[in-house]
Formats: C-alpha cells, sequence, structure tokens
C-alpha cells in the first residue's frame, strides 16, 4: 500500500509539472554566441568616411629647380584649359612614350604631358627660365621663338616674357596641343619636315635624346600599368610537399 501511494505521488506530480509547462509562454533559447553592441555598429557608420585613397605623385625632371611648383601648377591649369585636345588625344605613337596612356584617367594623361615637358625641358633649356638660345632666337624653358608664340596666340610674343616659366609652359602646352592632334603622333615626320612635337622643337630630331626622355616617362607612375593583386599560382610541385603524407 505504501508503494502504491509513493507511485501514486509521483504520477500526480509529473502530470502537474506537465499542465503548468503546457500553459506557460515558450521561450526561444539561441545557441549562437551573444553579440555585442559594438559589433552590431554598421560598418560605415553616418558621419564615417572611409580613408582616402594616397595621391597621385606627380613627378617632373625640373623638380630640383626653384620655382619648379609653379611650373607645374601652371602647365596642369594650361592642360585642363586650352590644352584639353591634347589630353582627349591618344597619339598613335603613344606606345613608345607611355604605354598605358590609353587606360589613364584624365588627370594621368595631364601628369603625363606634365612630364614630358619636363623631359623636353632637360634637353632645350636645361631647366633654365631665363634661357636664350639661337643667338637670340629662342626664349625660357622650352626655348619658344616669340613669332611662334605670336602665331599660336599665346598670352606672351616677346622674348623677356617667354622668360616666365608658367608664362612658357602654358604657351608650349597651346602649340602642341594644335600640332599633336592635327598630326596624330607625338614625334614624326612627313618628308622632311617634323610632325607633331617634333614640328617646334629641335631636341626631337635626336634619336639619343628622344630614347633619354621616353625612358624616362615609361619609369614614372602614370605611364604604368598597376601590378596585378591576384595570388600567384603556387609550384605543384610545393603544393604536394606542403600537403604531408595524409
Amino acid at each position: 500500500m505504501r508503494i502504491f501511494s509513493a507511485v501514486f505521488g509521483v504520477i500526480l506530480g509529473a502530470t502537474q509539472v506537465l499542465a503548468e509547462g503546457a500553459s506557460a509562454p515558450l521561450v526561444a533559447v539561441s545557441t549562437s554566441p551573444a553579440i555585442s553592441d559594438a559589433a552590431r555598429t554598421p560598418l560605415f557608420a553616418p558621419g564615417f568616411r572611409p580613408p582616402a585613397r594616397p595621391a597621385m605623385v606627380l613627378r617632373t625632371r625640373w623638380q630640383h629647380m626653384r620655382g619648379h611648383a609653379v611650373w607645374t601648377r601652371a602647365a596642369l591649369s594650361a592642360l585642363k584649359d586650352h590644352g584639353r585636345p591634347l589630353v582627349d588625344l591618344v597619339p598613335s605613337d603613344i606606345a613608345n612614350w607611355c604605354p598605358a596612356y590609353p587606360q589613364k584617367t584624365a588627370a594621368e594623361r595631364r601628369a603625363f604631358w606634365v612630364g614630358f615637358m619636363s623631359a623636353l625641358a632637360k634637353h632645350e633649356s636645361t631647366f633654365q627660365p631665363w634661357a636664350v638660345g639661337g643667338g637670340g632666337k629662342w626664349y625660357g624653358l622650352l626655348q619658344i621663338l616669340p613669332a611662334t608664340a605670336r602665331g599660336y596666340k599665346c598670352n606672351v610674343g616677346s622674348g623677356q616674357a617667354l622668360k616666365n616659366g608658367a608664362a612658357n609652359l602654358s604657351c608650349a602646352v597651346r602649340i602642341m596641343a594644335h600640332t599633336v592632334p592635327r598630326d596624330g603622333v607625338i614625334h614624326g615626320y612627313r618628308g622632311r619636315r617634323g610632325r607633331g612635337v617634333t614640328a617646334d622643337w629641335g631636341p626631337m630630331h635626336s634619336a639619343a635624346k628622344r630614347r633619354d626622355m621616353a625612358g624616362w616617362l615609361r619609369k614614372q607612375t602614370y605611364c604604368t600599368s598597376p601590378r596585378s593583386v591576384r595570388p600567384r599560382a603556387r609550384p605543384a610541385g610545393l603544393a604536394l610537399a606542403e600537403g604531408g603524407d595524409d
């Protein structure tokens, strides 16, 4: 009888527990780890600005000279204005000077032309804005003839004015923006007559000087393609060696 009573009490207690569990609300229990408030913050929260990409370094061959920054800014400004036809064009011989030029942005193309003029200035004036050559004929960084400057309607038309580095480069951009699109090349000949830049600048007639200019330009970031970030395939032997004997 005592055993029966004990068993009956156990069954009765279990029944009550089941009844209470049936009436209670179900609570979902997560088995995943808790996520902190910090982890719930969006990757780019309001007001957050991703870090800017590093600016392109515009290297020139005159950057050791006093006043070079003014020259570079003036040349870039001219290329954004009356030099736009030069930037928009892809010369047919561009592979000799700047292989990646066709894929470059307008800013990178302008950088090329500034670099090009700095390379040309090395052979024209050795970067001396006060230089006068040809017995008083040619003036300034890129040795421009005053009559040529006036013919292309540059803002400077006298030898003294062409000794201003910024003005000289602006005039050079105006000349190149006419001759290079006209002829479709940076350097070339039609018969014995120079085409493109060669039409107006003596150093372009020298193969050695062109090689020097082009060799320097092709090394600059504005003339090279970015390196691939794709991982290289490992040699099969190395992969097998790392795999072990499993």
